[in-house]
């Protein structure tokens, strides 16, 4: 593997963005040198972070120190989503939402029809603005989207970060995956690959893209005068998941708890039954496959938990940091052996919902938010706070209410999908999952179960509630552009018992 294929980008001239953009740069923010005290922006997102892995929030068995020092000072969102999936790779089409404002079917058209051109960035819009924009890590998007969005780049990570066979199908006889083992490849990175094209040391990716963003608080950031946007986008805790030995050592195999919801495996084919993700664990699963597969995910977790640190570190020291706000979030979940599943291609909280954190100089400390809203409403939020102008584009609203006032209901349902195989509507207190392929149906009553573990839908008693659901899916359906057919589920009794009134309502 060379340096470009690492970067994973069109050209050269990516990896050399710093140079080939700074006259732009410096152009866009000559005329507020020295006098733009608007706020700054630190971005981190993760990949496959599920909701349930922040320590101070929602897991204390997951050692997460520097993200709770975060929460301890900013706000939580507790239920974030994305809007769903037109691919298997669920991160690209979150990531599209995320960094175009768009709403899911028209982020999906431009990724089919190349009429990115035709859209404004995230980054692009704060760059026009005045904004220094850098980014490091992983992006899994269009180049050129990424050289209109960032005037300087560090080392820019593809969407994957491929390992030896041994990676999947784990535990089992004979496999000798060893995820400290720095000669795997997949995280564990020659830094030559961004570096030069000379025999580098071995590095994780996630201190890789830290030290990245480290060296440009300390060297760049610190001395200017224009206000940043910093975007650094972590592989972790993405499969391959790898970590050094110290952090493996925190999470003893056998001390790991069982979801509450572990099945062998899913009870019915969903579509994406048997998708790479799924491969990493053989079928049936085991309490001791799911055991070794969440110690690693933890330990890579609480590794990529470090380097944040160190990047916080690095904010406070540049001076910069009472007037930064501080987002952290990931593009969606992850199963990790919920529900017999190990991936995100499906309609589960575990893999529909992530962390949000922000943090900032006018945010409430310790605040959180229980109030339902979508993870790629960050273009509209950072806009508002930075009093820049929200392209006409941009379909997801910003959160700033939220944070500076008390929260009011946003969305009365959320909506997902995934390709043409599934499709679900979420209200505050039940979810109905719909597989257009099986013509299969699933309910479940979230206040009274929220680890998803009892499916209502056979239940007549439920009936009505099931046909409020359907309208409403049908509704968001109409309002996003899709066009698959959901038809009305079949009614298990003449004596219907009338649902709660505010199952979709906004109470």
């Amino acid at each position: 593997m060379n340096r470009r294929h690492f970067l994973g980008m069109a050209s050269s001239a990516v990896a050399a963005g710093t140079l080939a953009n700074a006259p732009l740069a410096a152009a866009q923010k000559s005329s507020a040198r020295n006098a733009d005290h608007r706020p700054n922006f630190l971005f981190f997102i993760a990949d496959d972070l599920m909701f349930r892995t922040i320590g101070s929030l929602t897991n204390p068995e997951v050692h997460t120190p520097n993200i709770d020092r975060l929460a301890a000072r900013g706000c939580a969102f507790t239920h974030c989503f994305h809007q769903g999936s037109w691919t298997g790779a669920v991160c690209v089409a979150s990531r599209t939402m995320l960094n175009t404002g768009l709403t899911t079917f028209k982020a999906h058209a431009i990724s089919n029809e190349n009429q990115a051109g035709d859209v404004a960035t995230w980054g692009q819009t704060l760059r026009a603005a005045g904004y220094d924009t850098y980014i490091t890590g992983k992006w899994h998007l269009d180049a050129v989207f990424l050289q209109r969005s960032f005037a300087e780049q560090g080392p820019v990570g593809p969407g994957y970060l491929p390992s030896t066979s041994d990676m999947y199908n784990r535990p089992a006889p004979g496999n000798h995956w060893d995820p400290a083992n720095e000669q795997l490849k997949g995280h564990w990175l020659m830094t030559s690959l961004v570096e030069n094209e000379k025999p580098g040391r071995i590095e994780h990716s996630s201190s890789l893209y830290a030290d990245a963003a480290v060296e440009h608080l300390t060297t760049q950031v610190a001395h200017r005068q224009t206000p940043f946007f910093m975007y650094v986008g972590f592989n972790a805790p993405h499969d391959p998941r790898q970590a050094p030995q110290e952090f493996l050592d925190m999470y003893p195999v056998d001390k790991i708890a069982i979801p509450p919801n572990f099945l062998p495996e899913h009870p019915f084919d969903q579509g994406e039954h048997k998708t790479r993700d799924e491969l990493l664990a053989p079928f049936p699963r085991t309490e001791l496959d799911v055991q070794t597969h969440r110690r690693e995910y933890y330990a890579i977790i609480t590794h990529m938990d470090r380097q944040i640190g160190r990047i916080l570190d690095a904010l406070e020291a540049s001076g910069k940091a009472g007037n930064t706000y501080v987002i952290l979030t990931a593009d969606h979940g992850l199963a990790v052996g919920e529900h017999g599943l190990m991936g995100k291609q499906n309609q589960y909280e575990c893999s529909m919902r992530m962390p949000l954190i922000l943090a900032g100089p006018t945010i409430p400390r310790g605040k959180r938010v229980d109030e339902m809203v979508y993870q790629h409403s960050m273009f509209a939020t950072t806009c508002e706070l930075a009093g820049v102008s929200v392209p006409e584009t941009v379909g997801f609203p910003s959160l700033v209410p939220m944070l500076h006032g008390e929260p009011q209901p946003m969305y009365d349902a959320m909506f997902g999908w995934l390709e043409a195989v599934q499709r679900s509507v979420r209200t505050k207190t039940h979810k109905l999952i719909y597989y257009p392929k099986i013509e299969r149906y699933q309910l479940f009553d979230l206040a009274q179960d929220p680890w998803e573990m009892h499916d209502l839908s056979d239940d007549p008693q439920h009936d009505e509630l099931k046909l409020q659901l359907v309208a409403r899916l049908r509704a968001m359906q109409q309002e996003l552009g899709d066009t698959i057919t959901v038809p009305d589920p079949p009614r298990r009794s003449a004596s219907v018992v009338p649902a709660p009134e505010s199952c979709c309502s906004q109470a």
